[in-house]
């Protein structure tokens, strides 16, 4: 099979009809076997219904339903697993994506050779108060990252789907999959400037919270792409600078006090030095930051996942 589409989608029943249709005639002009893999993550309205209407009358269609509404990140996590297609395609489902684009997609990672391709929406129909937030996460995912992605939350990506199947993704970090897949060993990233539709029907799913649980989960994949393996590298180097910093707090209160007692000076209590407190701080702060790390590396010793590597191939 040429490609799978895996579509993530939370009440969207008026636009189903109308983008079946146009996926349909994109994938038969340009003769692909295909298969449209439908995930309904917990819809309250008739997508679940519409859906099931199109299996029943196309045998490419694929239905999935959610009991209830568990994001978007699961909901590719599913479709994924699912997907047989030799080159992965996701796209939202409010038409804000054009299936126009899949062939060309599709051509990048089949002749090209990049194992991820991922859409720029150079020109977008959104307010100020999204296009702003939405740079600047672009920014700092690409300071974290390394990829020279403009757009790592356009929807549109293509994957060859031995990448779609070695990594996991969750919470929200569907829009870090790019990234993801660079941490796998998947670096061959491109990216294709793509139409970006204005909303034909319904409101849009996301609001501001989105850009801070991005962040959120920004430095959690950067701290695990780091430290996941070697928790003590990162917590014994903070927790021993800590510790430093304490005991030469220690070294200057005990020294200012021996000073005063060999020449007679009334010497000031220890309690009043500020330096007291900071030695007191850092050394406690550090010996807990080092004995974290420590048992973060007992958990990882007997961590099923401590030895799991992508292997590309083997002879």
């Amino acid at each position: 099979m040429d490609i799978s589409v895996v579509i993530p989608l939370y009440n969207e029943e008026e636009s189903l009809p109308e983008l079946y249709e146009w996926l349909a005639r994109v994938m038969e002009e340009n003769r692909f076997s295909y298969e449209l893999i439908f995930v309904d993550d917990g819809s309250t309205d008739n997508s679940w219904k519409v859906i099931t209407e199109l299996q029943k009358n196309h045998k490419e269609v694929k239905g999935i339903r959610f009991g209830r509404n568990y994001g978007k990140s699961p909901a590719l996590q599913y479709g994924f697993q699912k997907a047989e297609g030799e080159v992965v395609i996701t796209m939202d489902a409010d038409l804000q994506d054009s299936p126009d684009e899949i062939p060309e997609l599709f051509r990048m990672i089949r002749e090209n050779g990049f194992q991820v391709v991922s859409g720029w929406k150079k020109k977008r129909h959104d307010p100020l108060n999204k296009t702003l937030p939405t740079k600047l996460f672009n920014a700092t995912v690409r300071l974290f990252s390394g990829i020279k992605l403009h757009d790592f939350n356009c929807g549109l990506k293509a994957y060859q789907n031995q990448v779609v199947k070695n990594i996991e993704v969750y919470n929200d970090m569907h829009r870090l999959i790019p990234y993801m897949a660079k941490n796998a060993g998947f670096t061959c990233i491109g990216e294709k400037i793509v139409q970006h539709r204005a909303r034909k029907y319904g409101a849009t799913k996301f609001g501001l919270d989105r850009f801070i649980n991005g962040y959120l989960d920004l430095f959690t994949l950067w701290f695990l792409s780091k430290f996941g393996k070697k928790p003590m590298h990162f917590f014994g180097l903070v927790g021993s600078l800590m510790f430093l910093i304490g005991f030469i707090a220690v070294l200057i209160v005990g020294g200012t006090k021996l000073y005063c007692l060999n020449r007679g000076i009334p010497a000031p209590l220890v309690v009043s030095s500020p330096y007291f407190y900071i030695a007191i701080t850092c050394m406690i702060i550090g010996t807990q930051l080092f004995l974290s790390g420590f048992v973060g590396e007992l958990i990882t010793r007997n961590s099923t996942e401590r030895n799991r590597y992508y292997v590309l191939e083997e002879i």
